[in-house]
């Protein structure tokens, strides 16, 4: 069920090369039980910036960073394996007294800040409240106090008749996770996003009317940048779906609706962003008009590429790739599962039709990425055109099994090495993905697994 693929210079990462490259098995984290707690189901994946720790959140509430061990230098083809790092309990479930809702602590998304120092920082957030946490290191403990004894107790200072010097001894290794922000009280619809700009002094947050504007170092107030609700709520016709600051123009950011448009905005044009500075639409096409058309088209995903002229959005069956100079088409379109375009209605009826799938680019932005239902997932490469479908499965779990690549029967008599459109499992779904920013090394969350697949290194 694993995946490989010999084209030349096909899926090269950063760092890749012209060889022929071929995705293995590398780790799965998580328990193999068919009955999977709630809890345990992984709602978003995500790199630092450079690739060494990975972070995981939950249903739970729960954040688990993973850390890349060092490279075994006398095994030239073993590559660092990711080893958890820190756990810690984010968000709790809390209750609205005013409105009576419960308030989730499913961990809605987790954006890493650039590392300044021996610490790491990074953004995690539920529907309502967003959190800065601090994540650092200390292998050293203070011992030799004058007025406390090494168990913690106080001494009495009548009885302190010498005064040491303390010192650091040296202990095991221990990280510790401490909120450092916490900024809250700002969205009365549920958080989709959030962002840090390029300034890494700020970052955005948006839910299904507004995106706000934070800085870092301040929690009591917060700008609203966008606000997309009407006065009156019965003429609501569109909700943002996602929201990214442009990597590298702090002033930029985009955010994209269920309607399939996505909208640039410059900050430097007004307070308020209501009046975008361009729009991205693709025109209908009327033979594919469908009762379906609407929620196929609502964009779950947009992804500016590291170098900031591309942006990548997913809506239910594709991957569009726009150029930020071209508004009216996108200049690339990608099929994910195109043979699903005859279930809609049964999916309709699962409730799958609104499944939000995520995507992303690799280190150069060759390649980009994003799930499917059984557990596959699509890589498409933006030079060859060529595509590719894989398998997150527990068969064939041996390091450097070499992935074999999956089809799909959609119509016809089926061969031996397809599945059958009929036949797959849409309980299994990746909607969650990320890719290594410096390796070939990709993520990919199922349920409550983490599979981790790096290309083969001969």
């Amino acid at each position: 069920m694993f995946l490989k693929f010999s084209l030349r210079s096909v899926f090269y990462g950063a760092g890749g090369g012209g060889n022929d490259i071929q995705w293995c098995f590398s780790q799965v984290k998580g328990a193999v039980d068919d009955d999977v707690a709630e809890a345990d189901i992984i709602s978003t994946v995500e790199f630092n910036h450079s690739g060494e720790l990975l972070a995981t959140g939950d249903k739970g509430g729960r954040v688990v960073i993973f850390q890349q061990e060092q490279e075994n230098k006398t095994q030239s083809h073993s590559r660092g394996e990711y080893n958890v790092y820190s756990t810690f309990q984010s968000h709790e479930p809390e209750f609205d007294y005013l409105k009576s809702l419960e308030i989730e602590e499913k961990i809605n998304k987790i954006r890493w800040l650039p590392q300044k120092n021996a610490a790491q920082f990074l953004l995690s957030t539920n529907d309502k409240t967003i959190k800065l946490w601090k994540i650092s290191e200390r292998d050293k403990r203070p011992e030799g106090y004058n007025l406390k004894e090494e168990d913690g107790r106080y001494r009495d200072p009548t009885t302190v008749t010498t005064l040491r010097v303390p010192v650091f001894r040296p202990m095991d290794l221990m990280v510790e996770a401490s909120p450092r922000r916490i900024f809250a009280n700002a969205h009365t619809y549920h958080i989709n996003s959030i962002s840090i700009n390029s300034d890494y002094e700020t970052y955005l947050s948006a839910d299904d009317l507004r995106i706000n504007l934070w800085h870092l170092e301040i929690t009591d107030r917060s700008f609203n940048i966008v606000d997309i609700k009407p006065a009156n709520m019965e003429e609501l016709t569109e909700v943002i779906t996602a929201a990214e600051f442009h990597p590298n123009s702090c002033n930029t950011f985009v955010y994209s609706s269920s309607k399939g448009t996505i909208r640039l905005c410059d900050m430097r044009a007004s307070a308020l962003c209501d009046r975008h500075s361009k729009l991205f639409e693709e025109p209908e096409d009327p033979s594919n008009r469908s009762f379906f058309s609407e929620i196929i088209s609502s964009i779950s995903d947009v992804k500016f590429s590291h170098s900031g002229r591309y942006m990548m959005t997913r809506d239910y069956l594709s991957v569009k790739i726009w150029d930020l100079n071209m508004e009216n088409r996108p200049v690339e379109t990608y099929q994910v599962h195109e043979y699903l375009r005859s279930k809609l209605c049964s999916l309709y009826e699962n409730d799958c039709i609104f499944d939000k799938f995520e995507c992303c680019w690799n280190g150069s932005d060759s390649v980009v990425m994003t799930g499917s239902y059984n557990n596959f997932f699509r890589m498409f490469d933006r030079n060859t055109k060529r595509d590719i479908t894989l398998e997150a499965s527990r068969e064939n779990n041996k390091p450097r099994t070499v992935l074999k690549p999956r089809k799909v029967c959609a119509s016809g008599k089926r061969k031996k090495d397809e599945i059958s459109v009929d036949s797959l499992d849409f309980n299994k779904k990746i909607l969650h993905t990320a890719w290594h920013p410096k390796e070939n090394i990709i993520a990919v969350a199922t349920t409550n697994n983490l599979y981790i697949f790096q290309d083969k290194v001969n």
